[in-house]
């Protein structure tokens, strides 16, 4: 399991934009991860978003999901000074919202990684309901 403080030395996201609460788990071979996002009521964002109903926005949601996966590519010796920025946002469908209370549990699967463009399949997921799932492409940019 991989803390917070992992996390932050990892990927350069910060509060109130660092969305990942922990990796729970990186398969073996370095193609796939889980992450979490606890969602609660105390956040800025639910203070102003739909005021009465408190959903976590679906931006967000997918936001959450490209840092699980900046997360995993962030571990590859190819990211070494390198940033991983979206590049694009592909059959994204959220299922249901999610609201505080829940924990986002999030997988995502490297698809495929040529000369520094990935694509990742993510599915997040709440009590092992379907939440949100797509397919995210990134790019390892220097800086």
């Amino acid at each position: 399991m991989i803390d917070i403080e992992q996390i932050r030395d990892t990927i350069p996201h910060r509060y109130p934009f660092l969305l990942v609460d922990r990796i729970l788990e990186v398969s073996e071979d370095g193609t796939g991860c889980v992450g979490i996002k606890n969602i609660t009521a105390n956040e800025k964002i639910l203070q102003g978003n739909l005021p009465g109903q408190a959903v976590f926005p679906g931006a967000l949601l997918v936001e959450h999901m490209a840092q699980v996966g900046c997360y995993l590519l962030m571990t590859k010796p190819e990211a070494k000074g390198k940033l991983a920025y979206f590049a694009a946002i592909d059959n994204v469908r959220f299922k249901r919202s999610a609201v505080p209370g829940d924990t986002v549990v999030t997988r995502v699967d490297l698809i495929t990684g040529r000369r520094g463009i990935w694509r990742i399949k993510a599915v997040s997921r709440v009590d092992g309901e379907l939440v949100c799932r797509g397919d995210l492409t990134c790019a390892l940019v220097s800086y």
